[in-house]
């Protein structure tokens, strides 16, 4: 694949209900290729590994010019599609949200990853907010570059509301639907069923995060997930297997 419409094509069409797209998020050129030439359909960033590789912390820590300067060499790496954690857009107002997005397009990303957390505040923006937000990236990116709409609604409350945590990650998925979202991510959701209850709740493909073998990728599939990223785990795996040969 080479051109940017055949690549986003293919990815989408990767997002399959019950046959999840499994990414093993990568850091760099370097992890790109690797996870590339093992067979990957696509790859994609995860921003804590991106943000850790190059010495900064996660929460936009890495300046935006580096992470599409990574973005780009991840691109020009590999000939799989190429998905980037953006965060969230590095931007407050949707305007501005939108210019970054298509700065992350021309560098060749077909999709990315969009958070309603507020980045550097506290909590989420408010629906209305995020919403607009998503149709301004939207109608900038046109309508083959792949949105990820991350709500962080399950790291954000007591577990113990967790009825309360659902309804909202319902209604969030619902509304960034209608404004243009392609996919929903919920980080932090991680038992099977209620996975399986969020994934029948609303129509966008589902994106959750494995951390560990605790819930195999079979269960998630079964629960109606249709990609799986494993966030930092591949790059905190790599770096002590690094510190393991060195002590050896």
């Amino acid at each position: 694949m080479t051109g940017f419409s055949e690549k986003a094509a293919a990815f989408r069409g990767l997002h399959v209900k019950g046959q999840p797209l499994v990414l093993h998020n990568i850091w760099d050129a370097g992890s790109a290729k690797a996870v590339a030439e093992a067979g990957a359909s696509a790859v994609a960033t995860g921003s804590w590994a991106v943000a850790a590789a190059q010495g900064f912390g996660d929460g936009e820590a890495l300046p935006m010019a580096e992470a599409l300067r990574v973005a780009g060499q991840v691109v020009d790496a590999v000939t799989v599609p190429v998905s980037v954690d953006f965060e969230g857009g590095y931007a407050l107002a949707a305007t501005e949200v939108a210019v970054n997005a298509v700065l992350l397009r021309e560098a060749g990303a077909v999709g990315m990853n969009f958070e309603d957390r507020v980045v550097g505040g506290e909590g989420l923006h408010a629906i209305d907010v995020q919403v607009a937000r998503v149709a301004a990236v939207r109608a900038a990116v046109g309508p083959d570059f792949f949105i990820n709409a991350r709500t962080d609604v399950f790291f954000c409350g007591d577990s113990a509301a967790m009825a309360d945590q659902m309804a909202q990650a319902v209604l969030r998925a619902k509304a960034y639907a209608q404004a243009g979202a392609d996919g929903i991510f919920v980080p932090g959701l991680a038992d099977v069923v209620q996975v399986a209850q969020f994934c029948a709740a609303q129509n966008l493909p589902v994106n959750v995060m494995r951390m560990g073998d605790a819930v195999t990728i079979e269960a998630l599939a079964e629960a109606g997930v249709a990609r799986v990223s494993h966030g930092p785990g591949p790059y905190l795996a790599a770096m002590q297997a690094l510190s393991a040969t060195v002590a050896e």
